[in-house]
């Protein structure tokens, strides 16, 4: 193998542990990618699709009221949407959200899963705590029924793009 060939092969090999290298750090650190379960966030998500999520955003900001998130529990991870920070206090009365007592809007939900919101609360949001539902209210498993309140290190990250499949690529928010 001649001197120039040698050279040639080890930039090759150079660029390839740098792209290695690279790709490690934004998935460990940065973004990462997650398969949504079950019907719960439909018709937002649906069971199968693939998310992209910001595992970073958290670090320099907090959740905020509509966000997608991904909820990390030692069984497996959760998709939902933020619905309450701490301290706040929760109710759904007549199929409306209520937070502090101010009805919110929902424009991410259909009038079909506004009219499916069962009544609930009022309650209140721990601290370092959130409130999250899925968008599908009737079948959802969330902060009213199971999951309970989310802890701040618990949630790990938000969903950015659906990826998978490839003919629904779009932002999730």
């Amino acid at each position: 193998m001649s001197e120039q060939a040698k050279k040639e092969w080890l930039e090759w090999i150079k660029a390839i542990a740098i792209a290695v290298v690279l790709a490690f750090i934004l998935r460990t650190f940065f973004f990462a990618t997650s398969i949504v379960e079950g019907a719960s966030m439909n018709p937002t998500l649906e069971s199968g699709e693939r998310v992209m999520f910001n595992k970073i955003i958290y670090y320099i900001d907090e959740p905020s009221y509509g966000d997608i998130v991904i909820i990390d529990r030692p069984v497996k991870n959760y998709v939902k949407r933020v619905i309450g920070k701490p301290n706040d206090t929760i109710e759904v009365r007549n199929h409306q959200l209520y937070i502090d007592g101010q009805k919110r809007e929902q424009n991410f939900l259909s009038k079909e899963a506004i009219n499916a919101t069962r009544d609930f609360g009022p309650i209140k949001v721990p601290d370092n705590t959130y409130f999250v539902m899925g968008d599908n209210r009737a079948i959802s498993k969330d902060s009213r029924n199971g999951l309970g309140f989310i802890k701040e290190e618990e949630i790990i990250g938000r969903t950015e793009l659906i990826i998978y499949p490839f003919d629904e690529i779009s932002l999730t928010q």
